[in-house]
């Protein structure tokens, strides 16, 4: 094999067409881009969501609601799940996590009263409802807001 035999690879290499090069080349001339119209100008082409003069569905539509850019996502959990745990132990989103019971934290742990708790543990949250923290009191644990 001599360097002069070697070539790339199928696939491995892609060579941009040279457009505008003269006539010989292919795609001389109007460079690919056909005779008149606003997609052959320089600079041309439509805007994205552009329908030709009509109106563009993004306006055609109604918008309703409001978006709250301060709300606050909180990772749920219910007080029946908390009964995996062992009695007396701490339970926190670090150690939800590793159990498994919560994925993302969000902008903090909320505890739900659904269910029936049986152990006694410390909670460590950013909320609690109502119901979460009188069944967590109700078993002897305690319900820590962090």
């Amino acid at each position: 094999m001599k360097l002069n035999e070697m070539k790339a690879t199928e696939g491995a290499r892609f060579v941009s067409k040279r457009i505008g090069r003269g006539l010989g080349s292919g795609t001389g001339k109007t460079a690919g881009k056909g005779m008149k119209g606003q997609k052959s100008r320089s600079g041309g082409g439509v805007a994205i969501g552009f329908e030709g003069g009509q109106t563009p569905a993004y306006k055609r539509f109604p918008k309703r609601g409001f978006t709250n850019m301060s709300r606050k996502e909180y990772a749920v959990i219910n007080v029946e799940d908390l009964n995996k745990f062992e009695d007396g132990a701490t339970v926190d989103f670090e150690t939800l996590k590793s159990v498994g019971l919560a994925k993302k934290e969000y902008d903090g742990l909320k505890v739900l009263g659904d269910g029936k708790l049986e152990k006694k543990l410390t909670v460590k949250a950013a909320k609690f409802s109502k119901s979460a923290q009188k069944a967590i009191e109700e078993a002897g644990g305690t319900a820590e807001v962090k």
